[in-house]
């Protein structure tokens, strides 16, 4: 028997293709895994991963526009704050910062974006731990 698994499952509004291409640009160690199209050449399914993170993603073809929502964000621990800017600067052309950069407990640098397909970010560089 297989094990299951859970996967996030992204349904962009006819730019699935683009934002997998922009997303797997911006994390080492991601790649689309696979692009299967309709004749029209939106996609009817995909899958990709970042930092080796599964995910999986279709165009909708329902005619019915279904936004992305801040309630829910992917969460990304950042090795340092250059990699933490690089990525907040990229996600933050055609979106909008939701939370500014800056330091929170737990964090020495933090932001929450939401990108130009509607999908939101919280990058973080974890503060050191102390015992």
């Amino acid at each position: 028997m297989q094990e299951q698994t859970i996967s996030t499952f992204f349904m962009f509004n006819g730019r699935a293709e683009e934002a997998m291409n922009f997303y797997t640009s911006l994390f080492g160690g991601s790649e689309i895994l696979h692009i299967r199209r309709q004749p029209n050449g939106k996609v009817l399914h995909a899958a990709f991963t970042l930092r080796g993170q599964p995910f999986m993603a279709i165009d909708n073809m329902l005619g019915i526009e279904h936004p992305f929502t801040p309630a829910m964000s992917l969460f990304v621990a950042c090795e340092t704050e250059e990699e933490l800017r690089g990525a907040f600067g990229k996600l933050e052309d055609g979106g909008q910062a939701l939370m500014p950069l800056g330091p929170i407990p737990g964090s020495t640098l933090f932001g929450w974006v939401q990108d130009r397909f509607g999908v939101s970010w919280q990058l973080s560089v974890p503060a050191a731990q102390t015992e």
